[in-house]
């Protein structure tokens, strides 16, 4: 039993709440036991005048934690689950995934003192300004309403709803999942359908990485590992890694166990950048194969068309 326990994070708001779960769900069960939160600023957040589809994608927010993890600095890593990429640095891995909070966006409106500008997506007028730097969500919202003007938005939480009601934007749509954890849920005003826009490869879930060698880690966090949300993402991820996706193509996923417990539904689909062409399918199986379920669909997706629309994104050739 480890007398101190070290975790790395992200110092924004949402990182240290979900640290801080960790770390509270981890005393309950080792009162005993010495758990320190360390800070560590990643690439992704001392870039942020630039969309990520730019600079790199998800690795940006995980690179420095893992540098921490493997020089021993820090026992274990807690990120958001859609930050982190499919694969992972020799001598590290995936220990634990937390149960998942509400996955689904949320629409964010412009607040003019006391009221919000608009209650609805559907409410926007035309030509109406979206914040928004996920070309997930832009190709979703363009799709349904080609006339939005979307607009560049990065930034910490505070940082999007205080440019969101100095007026640059008439709404903004962000994670349900993390205004909810920060206690801001009054500033959501609709969470959109997943027909309208399906969420991030793992939205909502929080994962825990360690280095595979540490057996004393891995068995004080396992009690921490949710199952359902495991295997949904597991099925998200790998429906991700066939397609080799990143930040620069919009992709998206969503799987969800039925009531009988046995059965994993994937919803899964591929966009153009600007929303015209969208390929979008669900598939079935069982709740014990999530990774050949993902690998499935995306095989699916692709022959239907998602590779060309993928090719285009990265600037590829067919050879």
């Amino acid at each position: 039993m480890k007398n101190r326990i070290a975790i790395g994070t992200r110092g924004s708001k949402l990182a240290l709440w979900q640290a801080e779960w960790t770390r509270d769900a981890l005393i309950k069960r080792y009162p005993d036991s010495q758990i320190d939160i360390i800070k560590i600023k990643t690439t992704g957040d001392k870039i942020t005048d630039v969309p990520l589809a730019q600079v790199g994608g998800k690795g940006l927010f995980v690179k420095e934690i893992e540098e921490a993890l493997l020089k021993g600095e820090i026992d274990l890593a807690v990120h958001s689950m859609k930050d982190v990429p499919t694969e992972f640095p020799r001598g590290l891995h995936l220990a634990v995934i937390c149960r998942r909070e509400d996955p689904r966006d949320a629409f964010v409106s412009r607040l003019n003192q006391k009221t919000f500008a608009f209650q609805r997506f559907r409410d926007l007028p035309k030509n109406a300004k979206v914040g928004t730097s996920s070309l997930r969500r832009a190709c979703q919202l363009l799709h349904v309403r080609p006339d939005l003007k979307i607009e560049h938005l990065r930034g910490n939480l505070d940082t999007r709803l205080r440019k969101l009601d100095e007026g640059r934007y008439d709404a903004i749509i962000l994670a349900a999942a993390g205004i909810k954890r920060l206690g801001l849920d009054h500033r959501i005003t609709e969470t959109l359908s997943f027909e309208v826009s399906l969420p991030a490869i793992a939205q909502g879930a929080i994962g825990i990485e360690c280095r595979t060698d540490d057996g004393v880690i891995r068995s004080l966090i396992a009690p921490l590992n949710h199952r359902e949300t495991s295997l949904c993402v597991k099925a998200e991820r790998a429906f991700l890694q066939r397609l080799e996706g990143g930040c620069q193509v919009p992709i998206a996923a969503h799987a969800r166990i039925l009531g009988d417990s046995s059965t994993l539904v994937l919803e899964g689909l591929v966009g153009s950048i600007n929303g015209e062409n969208i390929i979008r399918e669900h598939l079935e199986g069982r709740v014990t194969q999530p990774e050949p379920l993902g690998i499935q669909l995306a095989e699916n997706l692709l022959s239907r068309g998602a590779r060309e629309i993928l090719e285009e994104a990265y600037g590829k050739t067919e050879q």
